[in-house]
């Protein structure tokens, strides 16, 4: 018998690339595996993975909120609820009991679209964010944002046909879901002078230059940005959204760092629905939110949604029958969905500690990401955005001819040769701004600010960049 062979399989899968996943991630892997053994010679003792926004993950280490792990418990084994009635506070068992009438069993399957209960807590949380009303129907929970973005894009993307706009610097989930797909990006870049900010210009160059054939289908915005952390003001918001009247574009709307803002009192954030709202705008709009992200960072619980604005009754059923196939998204997931939507409020005997929790995370990601930038941007060649969002940095990297033409030999970007580099020598695992997007001759990395520890994490830092630029004669 023959050996199934990649030839064998569908071409679009083998052109997916996921950056934050990619080299570096399996190479880190391989010196934890190394250190655990204690048979190696690696300069340093642990692995810090700065890759990827994975607040919880073993070494990173962000605290659980106390609410929706204690709800999350009792909606696992509700026996639970006689044995901590007298510990546990009375609307952490409330809210777990009005979940049970309603779902039953988290082993069993819900509603497609996600349960009813919990899609009408979406409904309130946007509804009281933006000021205007939310529909029920129009909320379709997901197994993380991730799904419903591969979702859209998938039912969006005539193979071949269709291009998608996205922003350079970009999260790869979307280019590698457009090669899954076999859609067309169309890239606009960012613009880095100006603190990350969303070029019109750019956009309507993007559409502009799109190839006879291709026809614009959507423009996916990231904001709070990742990896730049930007936000938009609400002048550009505005412009995007008559861009896409103009077009006919459909609007992705990927907020699933609403929640991770440093400086809000300056740096608020905006949600495209209420300003489609405001406009009165026939705009289709997409918006897509996580449980993995904020100060929840449950990410293995792949709990997430999207909202529909503007869209059609016939486009909602086929959006409905697509995720019939899957059957529903996890249980576990949507109820941290509620709990995200619908925390302790100031009168319930959880906020005091969830206010607690929640200050504390917000005040630990803020001071990281001010001296995380500061510290960068002391370092010679090194520039870097104080982000007043996301979870991440993205600092640009101006490297010696020597580091280019040792990446050439290599058949590496020089970024990459930068973050394979400082991984073998401090044990910290970055992504290069190749996974992302960036214009050519540029240079950049991207770190998450979720390290504990941070100024012995940016101490190493600096040895490594100092030592780093030595080696290959300087700037």
């Amino acid at each position: 018998m023959r050996q199934l062979t990649p030839a064998d399989l569908n071409p679009a899968v083998l052109d997916v690339q996921y950056a934050v996943r990619g080299e570096l991630a399996i190479k880190a892997e391989n010196h934890r595996v190394a250190l655990e053994s204690g048979q190696h010679n690696l300069p340093f003792s642990r692995i810090i993975n700065s890759n990827i926004g994975n607040p919880q993950q073993k070494g990173l280490d962000q605290p659980p909120i106390t609410f929706s792990r204690q709800v999350a418990a009792l909606m696992e084994y509700p026996p639970l609820a006689e044995i901590v009635k007298d510990k546990w506070p009375s609307d952490v068992l409330a809210r777990a009991k009005e979940l049970q009438e309603e779902i039953g069993s988290i082993g069993a399957y819900s509603h497609s679209k996600g349960v009813p209960l919990i899609r009408r807590s979406v409904a309130k949380f946007i509804s009281e964010r933006d000021g205007y009303p939310a529909d029920p129907e129009d909320i379709f929970l997901t197994g993380g944002a991730s799904a419903g973005v591969s979702l859209l894009l998938n039912v969006l993307i005539t193979p071949n046909k269709t291009g998608i706009l996205i922003p350079i610097p970009q999260y790869p989930l979307y280019t590698a879901t457009l090669s899954q797909f076999s859609g067309v990006a169309l890239p606009y870049h960012l613009s880095e002078p100006d603190g990350w900010k969303t070029s019109l210009e750019e956009i309507r160059s993007a559409l502009k230059n799109a190839k006879d054939g291709i026809t614009p289908r959507a423009l996916v915005i990231i904001n709070p940005g990742n990896p730049t952390g930007s936000l938009l003001d609400l002048e550009t918001m505005e412009e995007v959204i008559q861009l896409c009247e103009e077009h006919s574009l459909v609007l992705l709307a990927d907020e699933v760092y609403q929640n991770n803002l440093h400086r809000p009192t300056t740096h608020p954030f905006i949600s495209f629905k209420k300003v489609v709202r405001q406009l009165n705008s026939p705009v289709a709009l997409i918006s897509f939110h996580s449980t993995s992200k904020g100060v929840v960072g449950e990410c293995g619980r792949r709990g997430g949604y999207f909202e529909c604005t503007n869209i059609s009754e016939e486009v909602r059923a086929l959006l409905y029958k697509m995720v019939s196939v899957g059957l529903c998204p996890p249980l576990s997931g949507q109820v941290g969905v509620d709990c995200m939507v619908r925390p302790p409020q100031p009168n319930d005997p959880s906020y005091p500690l969830y206010k607690k929790e929640t200050d504390a995370t917000h005040a630990a990601l803020a001071q990281r990401t001010k001296l995380m930038a500061q510290r960068l941007n002391a370092l010679p060649g090194v520039s870097c955005v104080d982000s007043p969002g996301a979870l991440y940095l993205y600092p640009k990297l101006e490297l010696p001819d020597a580091v280019v033409h040792e990446a050439e030999k290599q058949g590496k970007s020089p970024d990459t040769l930068y973050a394979l580099e400082l991984l073998d020598s401090t044990g910290i695992c970055v992504v290069p701004g190749s996974g992302f997007g960036q214009k050519d001759g540029e240079h950049h990395y991207r770190l998450t600010c979720l390290c504990p520890g941070v100024e012995e994490y940016v101490g190493a830092l600096e040895r490594f960049h100092t030592q780093f630029i030595e080696k290959y004669g300087g700037l």
